[in-house]
């Protein structure tokens, strides 16, 4: 499934999002993989198709809990957003990373930007190493 998405990407996405892939599941050699078509129980679009990668325990205000994926990887409209759940500290990725990172915006959990190209990837991979050395 998840190879079948990258696939089907547009360029330049398509080689971006598999370049990621590759680190994720090589580099780092994270094995549990997730992916969501981005459809609701009742098969609406909801959100963009996500790869995830690792996992950890949610904790939702109400107490509740589910396993979700760590790092995340996604094409948008506008480029790449890599999602890094899970930080106790929703500043540490924009004041740890996001003037280092070059051309992207950096929120508590997300890091878009329209191309890996515009972005320094080393610090890139560093920020998904911070992610996925997280505990819950």
């Amino acid at each position: 499934m998840i190879e079948a998405h990258l696939a089907a990407l547009q360029e330049p996405k398509r080689t971006d999002l598999q370049a990621l892939h590759r680190l994720l599941t090589g580099k780092l050699a994270e094995k549990e993989l997730w992916f969501s078509d981005g459809r609701n129980a009742e098969g609406r679009v909801v959100t963009n198709p996500t790869i995830g990668y690792g996992s950890f325990l949610m904790k939702y205000a109400g107490g509740k809990t589910a396993e979700w994926f760590r790092i995340g990887t996604c094409a948008t409209s506008s480029g790449i957003s890599v999602y890094i759940l899970g930080l106790a500290d929703k500043t540490h990725l924009s004041t740890a990373y996001g003037k280092r990172l070059g051309k992207a915006k950096v929120t508590g959990y997300c890091i878009s930007f329209k191309a890996l190209k515009d972005i320094d990837q080393n610090v890139l991979e560093e920020a998904i190493r911070f992610g996925l050395a997280q505990k819950d």
